[in-house]
């Protein structure tokens, strides 16, 4: 791996978190400490993150909750719980929600560094080699299709799954003409009155994504769809 894998890691324990960001800062990991569920929670939406090292029991929201936030803008990323809790129904729960690991309360910190590098070589190393066609670049923006990221011109959007669907077939489809059915049934299967009112809605923040780039422009071509249009090329 040639750059440091980057960590989140929400710990309320003040302690504890320091204890497990240096032993992990010192293996080479660059890792971000953070005290309660919503200061997490915000984190995630401003940057990228190969790794997500959640407490269960955390103030504001609790790590389960965290987790399920997670998922729901990224399947991939690797999630593992630390807990005092060890009662079954609840690593059940964990993993149900999409952990990687449950780690109790307390634990060898040794035996966690080896936990946590297995699991980024595994993730870390398969996403180093992910296919170049799920980086799309247009005017100065860069659609980061993997990790749901969308960088216009230095400003950072963490995406939900169907914003970057649509921004993935314009990014495909620079310059031309894309027809509302073919988004409607792409992206929501439907093309139905009140989905293609979502799709407005949808389009229009993707315009405010867009708009630290004045190279590009979605613009509406009535009674037909939409095209992103590109004066950088």
């Amino acid at each position: 791996m040639s750059e440091r894998p980057q960590i989140m890691l929400v710990e309320d324990d003040e302690s504890l978190g320091f204890l497990i960001k240096d032993t992990l800062d010192a293996h080479g990991w660059h890792v971000h400490l953070y005290a309660s569920g919503e200061k997490g929670l915000s984190a995630f939406h401003s940057h990228t993150f190969d790794l997500c090292i959640l407490d269960v029991m955390l103030p504001e929201k609790d790590g389960f909750d965290l987790a399920a936030e997670v998922r729901k803008y990224n399947q991939r990323i690797p999630i593992v719980f630390l807990t005092a809790r060890n009662q079954l129904e609840d690593r059940i729960r964990g993993f149900q929600i999409g952990a990687d690991d449950y780690v109790c309360k307390p634990f060898s910190i040794q035996e966690f560094k080896y936990r946590i590098e297995a699991i980024l070589k595994r993730t870390v190393d398969a996403n180093s080699s992910v296919d170049k066609s799920l980086l799309l670049k247009a005017g100065k923006t860069t659609l980061d299709v993997h990790n749901l990221l969308l960088n216009a011109n230095g400003e950072h959007t963490r995406l939900t799954y169907k914003e970057c669907r649509l921004l993935q077939l314009f990014f495909r489809h620079t310059g031309k003409v894309i027809e509302r059915d073919v988004f409607l049934k792409a992206i929501w299967e439907d093309d139905g009155f009140f989905v293609a009112r979502s799709m407005d809605v949808f389009v229009s923040k993707l315009r405010k994504y867009l708009k630290n780039d004045d190279a590009l422009k979605i613009e509406n071509i009535r009674g037909i769809g939409y095209i992103l249009k590109d004066s950088s090329v």
